[in-house]
C-alpha cells in the first residue's frame, strides 16, 4: 500500500503506483469526490487529484523515447559512428567519475584515521 520513508528528522509516504492506481480506480467507480475518496484511502484530496491528472483517463500516454529507426543505410552509418563517439565520450566520464570517488574515499578514511 504506502511506504514510509525516513528523511532526517521529518517522515514522508511514498504511495506505490499500484495504490495510486486503485485509488483513482475507486474515484472513478464510485462517484465520491477526490476529497471523499482521499478520506476513505487515508490522502490528502491534493494528492488525488494529482493521481487523476496523471493515471486518469484523459492522462497523456508517457512520449516514446526512442526515435524511429534510421530508414537508410546512409542515416544507419550516421547514428552508428554518432553513438560509438557518445559511447567513447560517456566511458570516458565513467572511468574519471570512478578514479574521482577512489581518490575521495581515500582521502575520507586518512581524514577519519
Amino acid at each position: 500500500m504506502s511506504l514510509e520513508k525516513l528523511n532526517g528528522a521529518s517522515k514522508r509516504k511514498v504511495y506505490t503506483e499500484e495504490f495510486r492506481r486503485s485509488v483513482l480506480d475507486h474515484l472513478l467507480t464510485s462517484g465520491k469526490s477526490a476529497a471523499q475518496v482521499g478520506r476513505d484511502f487515508g490522502v490528502s484530496d491534493g494528492k488525488v487529484r494529482v493521481w487523476k491528472k496523471r493515471y486518469g483517463p484523459q492522462a497523456k500516454p508517457p512520449a516514446d523515447p526512442l526515435p524511429p529507426p534510421p530508414q537508410s543505410r546512409e542515416e544507419l552509418a550516421r547514428e552508428n559512428q554518432q553513438l560509438r563517439k557518445e559511447l567513447v565520450r560517456v566511458t570516458m566520464q565513467r572511468d574519471i567519475l570512478k578514479k574521482t570517488m577512489a581518490i575521495f574515499s581515500e582521502q575520507c578514511r586518512s581524514d577519519t584515521a
